[in-house]
């Protein structure tokens, strides 16, 4: 056998399927579910005739003061995904059941905003006819799309580092305005009220 003495890789063996970067396409069916979820949720918001209200619960004064303290709750929750996510990052110091804390402050996030999404799309619908209007539906179908963008992220291995956090900004980020331009609102226009 003969070796070729200036090749540059004959000492270096091939990277094994194990070393191999992902594919950017692996990233694509994340994306366009978020995106479908996003639109299909505007479109449904858009052509459904509001129905005026979804439910109440007792003890509350209006849907809208039940909207506003679930939504207070996911936020709540979604601060506490904050705080444990740079736990786990090692960015603060935490307990070990940090992960723990982490992954069941967003499912409690995402199940009290269901009914608020239900309530706004149901009752409301999408609508524009002002700003902070516009962005809370825009947002939230956004957030919708995001969070599932997020949870099939979740699922694959060898991300880039930096691609979950983002994602979670993003989705932190979206709910944040989201209670901005609803709950905030209620509470200083009607009062914090039940």
């Amino acid at each position: 056998m003969t070796v070729d003495p200036n090749a540059a890789t004959q000492d270096f063996p091939s990277p094994g399927p194990a070393h191999r970067a992902p594919h950017p396409a692996r990233y694509l069916v994340p994306v366009l579910v978020a995106g479908a979820v996003a639109v299909g949720l505007g479109v449904y918001g858009k052509v459904h005739d509001p129905a005026g209200t979804s439910f109440n619960l007792a003890g509350f004064s209006s849907t809208q003061a039940v909207k506003s303290w679930l939504a207070t709750a996911a936020i709540f929750f979604a601060l506490v995904q904050v705080v444990s996510a740079a736990m786990v990052y090692g960015k603060l110091p935490g307990p070990r059941w940090s992960s723990v804390l982490h992954r069941w402050s967003g499912r409690v996030a995402f199940l009290v905003s269901v009914p608020v999404a239900v309530h706004c799309l149901y009752a409301l619908g999408y609508q524009t006819y002002e700003s902070r209007v516009l962005w809370h539906s825009l947002l939230g179908c956004f957030f919708f799309g995001a969070f599932s963008a997020k949870m099939l992220l979740l699922r694959s291995e060898r991300l880039p580092g930096w691609l979950l956090p983002v994602v979670g900004g993003l989705v932190f980020t979206a709910l944040t305005v989201i209670w901005l331009t609803s709950a905030l609102w209620f509470f200083r226009t009607f009062g914090v009220t039940t």
